[in-house]
């Protein structure tokens, strides 16, 4: 809002713009928004589609496409471009949104009180139950990951540039090493301080494969740390922190990796998982 404020000063010399396409230019503007702008405050013929809006149009057109799904809007959008009123835009938009929210709603609606279901297809077939089509959100999938916090005697942590074509690239991150499952973190360090045989046979542990991969001997800490959590929309991912410190660093000429301080941070985009992962860390730290 701040920002769109401050466009409407640099750019509308101060004066709210009253077209829809100038209202949709501002910051943090989007279609739905910008729809309810212009047709409320400007009274131009412009829709303004919400979740209710779809509700209600797919219960009237049986509308066999997915609500949830955002690419299928557009479908909406182009109904409501017919059907809105071009004298009362406003208030047709805000009686559609009141009609979903309400008699219409997702849950105990009384479809026998809308004043549309004469004309509501799904009313009519007695298929309401059906509409609109929305399906379940799937669950993310949960990642396994530990997360190696290294220092050095300058007080640097290791971080690396994200150079992938996947999930956050282009942003720096403390290195990440993915695991099938968590098994208990002390059995972890208790595991890797051993030499024996049976350890063999399970594989490196990701301080061996962490000290392998950049070239570098650690003084693993003995501390526990919260587990952090973070949700995209098809992952899951938890992360067990591991700490540990160098006496030397190095510097390597076949990855992006910098050694920073932590009032250097700023300086380098940080994606969010990795900020819960540096909090966590110094929440046990200090």
């Amino acid at each position: 809002m701040q920002t769109a404020a401050q466009q409407i000063m640099s750019e509308f010399e101060g004066k709210f713009p009253s077209t829809y396409e100038s209202i949709s230019s501002l910051k943090g503007i989007g279609p739905y928004t910008a729809g309810a702008i212009s047709s409320i405050a400007f009274n131009l013929p412009q829709p303004a589609v919400d979740g209710n809006v779809m509700r209600v149009l797919a219960r009237l057109f049986e509308v066999n496409h997915d609500i949830g799904n955002p690419s299928n809007r557009k479908i909406f959008q182009a109904m409501m471009e017919v059907l809105i009123d071009p004298d009362r835009p406003g208030d047709f938009n805000q009686a559609l949104m009141d009609l979903g929210s309400d008699i219409e709603a997702p849950v105990n609606p009384r479809p026998e009180e809308s004043p549309v279901k004469e004309f509501s297809a799904a009313y009519q077939h007695g298929t309401m139950d059906r509409y609109p089509i929305k399906a379940p959100k799937k669950k993310p999938i949960p990642i396994f990951l530990k997360a190696i916090v290294v220092q050095n005697s300058q007080g640097q942590f290791l971080l690396e540039k994200n150079e992938s074509e996947k999930l956050l690239a282009g942003f720096w991150h403390f290195p990440l090493i993915e695991v099938d499952e968590f098994s208990d973190q002390t059995q972890d360090l208790d595991l890797f301080s051993q030499v024996a045989e049976p350890i063999l046979e399970l594989g490196p542990s990701p301080q061996e494969s962490f000290e392998q991969d950049y070239d570098l001997e650690v003084d693993w800490q003995d501390l526990r740390f919260e587990e952090v959590k973070h949700i995209f929309s098809h992952r899951k991912w938890h992360i067990q922190i591991i700490a540990g410190r160098v006496a030397e660093s190095q510097e390597y000429a076949d990855r992006e990796v910098l050694w920073l301080r932590p009032e250097e941070f700023s300086n380098y985009p940080l994606a969010k998982p990795q900020q819960k992962i540096w909090q966590a860390y110094l929440k046990r730290s200090c």
